[in-house]
């Protein structure tokens, strides 16, 4: 499946709504499935335990987002990373889907998903306002 099918729109879905939470879910797991991540950081970056594992099936397959403001926000987050690295490389998915494996300077020569993992929300809201910065620039 192409990076192109993981696509977001410029209209801001209605997280309430569990249609657009469903679509959400998809998304997010296609998401993890480009940048290769193993089960454990999916988790990691959903905010969820490691018990948690058979969520990611069922959100694979299209069961809605729980409700939960965290999950949301970090989904919510994790769009507007890939969304931006859209933006700032739209000829190059093979960067696009290995940029999170990357060290960076900005993030003190540790990869973005480091930045991720190890800071949780926080750590996603920074890797995601460190792209808007450079789609500024």
């Amino acid at each position: 499946m192409a990076i192109s099918s993981v696509r977001q729109t410029d209209a801001a879905p209605d997280l309430e709504t569990l249609e657009s939470r469903k679509a959400m879910a998809k998304l997010v797991t296609r998401l993890f499935e480009h940048w290769g991540l193993d089960t454990a950081t999916q988790l990691n970056l959903l905010g969820l335990s490691k018990s948690s594992r058979a969520l990611l099936g069922k959100y694979r397959r299209g069961e809605p987002l729980s409700p939960n403001r965290d999950t949301l926000d970090r989904v919510g987050w994790l769009l507007a990373i890939h969304k931006a690295l859209r933006l700032l490389y739209p000829y190059n998915q093979e960067f696009r889907t290995q940029w999170v494996k990357l060290r960076n300077r900005a993030f003190t020569n540790r990869t973005p998903l480091e930045e991720m993992t190890e800071h949780g929300l926080i750590g996603i809201a920074r890797v995601a306002r460190y792209l808007d910065y450079q789609r500024g620039r």
